[in-house]
């Protein structure tokens, strides 16, 4: 699907529609959450609070002046619908976003404002795909899939480079898992450019679908999704990415809402950081011990959303 070259030139291309953001030692801490070194990477202080803005960016600047006019139309549990929200915005285009119930309304809000329009459609991430896709075909927006299309994917490996140049020792990269975009674009500029690395992911005990896609070797689709966290509610990985995806990460963990929202709160807390909580996921595993690493150990983990903070 995609190679370093592939992300490397989307580092390049994205250049000046994203921030290039700190990555920062977790230290003088209240409470430890790893025995490791922990660092943090604030992909929450991207334009649109995440990652997404990258992949969504190199989208965009891929396309031709014909395509973006005919404007932009998405499925997301936020992050994504936000990230194309401020990439039509930029192109000075219409954007109409998929959006499952459960979304936040603060995202919704955080769509509108970026002059696109919110459309929630279904209870999860796969209802409101499909009627993205049908709207694409109807109107002829171009479709920006939030975790399957290479451009996309390359766009979030961005991430993987960035952490790789600012902290070379990192051994353990722990990252939240929704389709798989993300942790696969990641992985492949990980594992390229240090062998020995190891990438993690972490997906919510009620939607385990890559963990599941990784234990039975093939791509499985869940016979339910239970969690509240729309930002890593997803039915089915992408076939062409799990074959991908199954190369450069080297585990799954499974953890529950409750403990992404305490650790929302440790991030607060300690850093006055606002994450959601697929942002404070990576250190809800760490928190809870699904995750090993050794003391002289460096963990970084994406801080990958931006949230209000439960005050």
């Amino acid at each position: 699907m995609i190679k370093l070259a592939d992300i490397e030139a989307a580092s390049q291309r994205i250049r000046p529609l994203v921030r290039r953001t700190p990555l920062m030692d977790a230290s003088g801490l209240h409470r430890e959450v790893t025995a490791g070194n922990l660092k943090l990477k604030l992909e929450c202080m991207q334009p649109s609070g995440s990652f997404k803005a990258r992949g969504a960016s190199n989208k965009l600047l891929s396309l031709s002046p014909d395509e973006v006019r005919r404007g932009l139309v998405a499925a997301s549990g936020g992050n994504h619908g936000l990230a194309v929200a401020r990439s039509a915005f930029v192109a000075g285009v219409p954007a109409t976003l998929f959006l499952p119930a459960n979304v936040t309304p603060e995202k919704i809000e955080k769509i509108r404002k970026w002059g696109a329009n919110p459309i929630i459609a279904g209870n999860e991430f796969d209802e409101a795909n499909a009627a993205a896709l049908d709207f694409a075909r109807r109107e002829g927006a171009i479709y920006f899939h939030s975790f399957a299309d290479p451009l996309i994917v390359a766009g979030q490996g961005t991430v993987g480079l960035e952490i790789m140049e600012d902290a070379p020792e990192t051994d353990v990269v722990v990252i939240a898992v929704g389709g798989g975009g993300f942790i696969t674009g990641a992985g492949v500029a990980l594992k390229a450019l240090k062998q020995s690395i190891r990438v993690i992911g972490v997906e919510p005990v009620g939607s385990p679908t890559l963990h599941d896609s990784l234990a039975a070797g093939e791509v499985m689709t869940l016979a339910q999704v239970t969690t509240r966290v729309p930002t890593m509610a997803c039915r089915r990985t992408d076939e062409k990415l799990f074959e991908l995806t199954r190369s450069v990460v080297d585990e799954v963990v499974l953890v529950e809402d409750d403990a992404m929202q305490e650790a929302a709160d440790w991030l607060w807390f300690e850093f006055g950081l606002a994450a959601d909580l697929s942002g404070a996921a990576a250190v809800a595993a760490l928190a809870q011990g699904k995750v090993s690493v050794a003391a002289g150990e460096t963990v970084t983990v994406p801080v990958c959303g931006a949230g209000l903070p439960a005050l």
